[in-house]
């Protein structure tokens, strides 16, 4: 069976963006984009709600000119993979190998889990809380970045508790902090 992993970039207080929306404090420098491109090179479908479908779409059509070698790989990457919408508001999607769905199915992803040939990720916070709740989230991999926002939009939902052992962590000259940690089974 394959893993949904939730990976999330996020503020020291635990935002992935600010009151306003803003997360332009969290574009990870070279060093740290390279090693989210391994830790996603593996993923062979995205899960995303709406509003990060938004935002990653931008990958799917990537001016790479220019641009450090990591860019241009993790547009590949993200064009490679097949992605999953969820939204009620949306009613077309425009990048190549997606399909849209209405509402998250917590049966059908557990399906998906199961049949799959590679990990699945779940993006977005908001999505993520669904998944977490439904108990299908296997693993959560965060970058902790050095800031505080006091604010904004939580990366993790506060009507949940999980008990998590750590797997893997990383320490980068920027002062992002990766942490792995995967769902402890004796909960």
């Amino acid at each position: 069976m394959s893993k949904l992993i939730y990976t999330a970039i996020t503020s020291l207080d635990g935002y992935v963006a600010d009151e306003r929306g803003n997360f332009d404090w969290a574009a990870p420098d070279e060093e740290v984009h390279a090693f989210v491109n391994d830790r996603e090179r593996p993923i062979g479908t995205y899960l995303l709600g709406r509003r990060m479908y938004d935002v990653m779409k931008f990958w799917e059509t990537a001016q790479t000119e220019n641009e450090p070698a990591v860019f241009l790989d993790y547009a590949r990457i993200w064009q490679s993979a097949d992605k999953i919408v969820y939204s009620r508001s949306l009613d077309r999607v425009t990048t190549a190998r997606t399909r849209l769905e209405k509402a998250f199915d917590a049966d059908a992803v557990r399906r998906l889990k199961a049949q799959a040939r590679a990990d699945l990720s779940v993006g977005g916070p908001h999505l993520a809380a669904e998944a977490l709740r439904a108990g299908l989230v296997d693993e959560l991999h965060l970058f902790l970045t050095p800031h505080v926002i006091g604010r904004g939009n939580a990366a993790l939902p506060d009507d949940v508790r999980l008990r998590l052992d750590l797997v893997d962590e990383r320490r980068f000259a920027s002062g992002v902090v990766y942490v792995a940690y995967r769902l402890s089974l004796d909960g």
